[in-house]
């Protein structure tokens, strides 16, 4: 319990230790205490100090976002960490729970591309122009296309028939491998879903970008983040970072704080943003759960992983506008296992071009490959270090097939492996994309085995995304205000 905290900083795989007391500021008690920083953790926090609950928000990490965050390198570069790209409903979402500021702010990707040997195309990813899409390039029925839209419209996630993605694309497009790949390969590096997975897990996510696009943040990551914290200070969240939880503390079937940098601090309700598994298992323990509970968090299968490289362009250096999202593949056909080769032929370019942050003259580049933790896990450093080195080369050759000459312009590389995300994140094996389907059952019900108990962390899969982790941080923070309601009138 008495580990020294943890001050992560320099190269992805670097750490040295703190020189302050973090919690220096910190009370002694709070209503609410939210472990991790990520969208769905600082959307509660923001709806409960609203609420004129006390909450505190602890990040074992320097910088707050979770997975939504960004980091800096010598030369001047601003990476952006994960793929960007969410749905529109991100505007409604941060007008509502965070400020218009946050919400004008948010952009439609003006395009988006696939070119795989089965098709090449683009799209502003519409309901209309992929419906234009199917019906001109693929040559499916109208009538089809709108049936299949209209079975995804009426899925919801208490409803799952037991259909897999790959049997409800067969079912509605048979035998189009092609048409299965546009389908299903941008959200599974939304999300991590496959095939194999539940077709619902699949059909909320495709329908809620269907609406009218992509979109991302202008200014970039940090900018958010910036405002975000803006906005928690004025609703009266206190933010500290560089703090580690320990453990969740548990009388009597009820919450009454944390242990954080070897130290308690109380609360009537804690707000995992951190994996569910680990809240389960390690932060809480799965004693105080009944043991048809900690059988069921166990046998919870984590989703996959992710490796990223970050590209980073000099001072000056500029490329003609592309795309904004590449999704490009050099295999033949499609399957789900395939995006998560250690050596895979697939793989996403996001492309960050000065306009995502206005008054920028940088341009950066991010590789985005889903990923096995088993593949990286057990390689020794040489070895670790050559793929690594390895991965960086391959995505530079990718990206080189439509910028030549792009390797000369390039003045940091960087790769990032799912021991990367495991190192910062601290989700088992590095699962960027939180748990399978199963795990949301477990997710919400976790007040019901531990009173004052909520989890906010990606899971389901559908949770998955910066859409998905801040509508479940606004759902976690309804439950959590009923619950320090109801003791408010016990107590009076």
């Amino acid at each position: 319990m008495n580990r020294e905290p943890k001050y992560y900083k320099g190269s992805l795989d670097g750490k040295a230790p703190l020189t302050h007391d973090p919690l220096k500021d910190i009370r002694t008690r709070y209503d609410a205490v939210v472990i991790g920083s990520g969208l769905g953790g600082l959307t509660a926090a923001n709806i409960l100090a609203r609420c004129g609950h006390s909450v505190a928000v602890l990040e074992q990490h320097y910088n707050y976002g979770g997975l939504a965050t960004w980091f800096k390198r010598r030369g001047g570069h601003i990476f952006d960490v994960s793929l960007h790209g969410f749905p529109a409903g991100m505007k409604k979402t941060c007008r509502r729970y965070w400020n218009e500021t946050i919400a004008a702010r948010i952009e439609r990707l003006d395009s988006i591309r696939f070119d795989n040997p089965q098709f090449q195309v683009e799209t502003i990813f519409t309901r209309e122009d992929f419906t234009r899409l199917l019906v001109e390039h693929f040559g499916i029925e109208r009538a089809r296309v709108e049936a299949f839209y209209g079975e995804l419209a009426k899925m919801d996630f208490f409803s799952d028939s037991g259909e897999t993605a790959g049997e409800l694309f067969e079912r509605h497009f048979p035998g189009r491998n092609d048409v299965h790949r546009l389908l299903m390969e941008p959200i599974t590096y939304a999300n991590g879903s496959t095939l194999s997975d539940p077709a619902i897990s699949y059909g909320i996510v495709f329908s809620n970008f269907m609406n009218s696009g992509v979109y991302t943040f202008g200014g970039g990551t940090d900018w958010l983040i910036g405002e975000m914290k803006k906005e928690l200070a004025r609703s009266g969240v206190e933010l500290f970072n560089r703090v580690e939880v320990e453990r969740i503390l548990v009388d009597n079937g009820q919450t009454r704080g944390v242990v954080a940098n070897g130290r308690e601090i109380a609360c009537e309700t804690v707000i995992s943003n951190a994996s569910l598994k680990s809240t389960v298992e390690r932060l809480v323990g799965a004693g105080h759960f009944s043991s048809a509970f900690a059988s069921g968090v166990q046998s919870v299968r984590l989703n996959n992983s992710s490796t990223q490289v970050y590209m980073g362009l000099g001072e000056g250096a500029s490329i003609p506008f592309l795309t904004d999202l590449l999704f490009t593949s050099t295999r033949e056909r499609f399957d789900s296992p395939s995006l998560c080769d250690l050596h895979g032929e697939s793989r996403t370019f996001s492309f960050y071009y000065p306009k995502t942050r206005p008054g920028s003259t940088r341009t950066t580049i991010v590789s985005s490959m889903n990923a096995h933790w088993r593949d990286w896990a057990g390689m020794d450093e040489a070895s670790y270090l050559a793929n690594k080195s390895r991965l960086e080369a391959d995505t530079v050759a990718a990206l080189e097939r439509y910028l030549p000459g792009i390797r000369s312009q390039l003045t940091h590389i960087e790769a990032a492996t799912p021991r990367t995300f495991e190192f910062y994140t601290q989700s088992p094996q590095g699962a960027s994309f939180g748990t399978k389907f199963e795990g949301l059952r477990y997710s919400m019900e976790l007040s019901k085995e531990v009173r004052g108990l909520y989890h906010a962390g990606s899971v389901g899969i559908i949770m998955s995304g910066w859409l998905g982790a801040a509508n479940y941080g606004v759902i976690t923070a309804s439950k959590a205000d009923a619950f320090l309601r109801s003791l408010e009138k016990v107590r009076s």
